[in-house]
């Protein structure tokens, strides 16, 4: 018996492709690495996979993401953060390309985190479990 070969799903483009277009997050970018010019005082969110695992038995994958927010003021990447917070939670249950999102969990809420690689930056740090079920 042959089985297919497993394609991953890409969770970072899952992330940017759904959370830049929601009305929430407009003006804002929503990338997985900073535009042209970026001093960590525009109003970005930055997605990165930062670990998670695949469970072969359930066939599951559980990426491990964080959402970095910034923006021109803390109040500003606060706000940022909320919204993409929100956003985030509602994944659950919708079909992305190749993957269902089948939960999120928050594994760490919106913590203000500085940038000492950008002194004007404004950042929040949220980070977050999602389980993706590849259709």
């Amino acid at each position: 018996m042959t089985e297919s070969p497993l394609a991953f799903p890409d969770v970072e483009r899952l992330i940017v492709d759904v959370l830049k277009d929601r009305p929430e997050l407009a003006g804002a970018v929503v990338d997985n690495r900073p535009p042209s010019g970026f001093d960590g005082t525009q109003k970005v969110v930055l997605v990165s996979r930062t670990g998670g695992a695949w469970v072969d038995d359930l066939h599951l994958d559980q990426p491990i993401v964080e959402l970095e927010s910034y923006g021109p003021d803390k109040t500003a990447a606060h706000t940022l953060s909320l919204s993409a917070r929100t956003a985030l939670f509602q994944l659950r249950g919708g079909a992305y390309g190749g993957a269902v999102v089948t939960d999120v969990v928050e594994e760490e809420a919106a913590r203000w985190l500085p940038d000492y690689n950008r002194p004007a930056g404004n950042r929040y740090l949220t980070r977050a479990r999602l389980f993706l079920r590849p259709v």
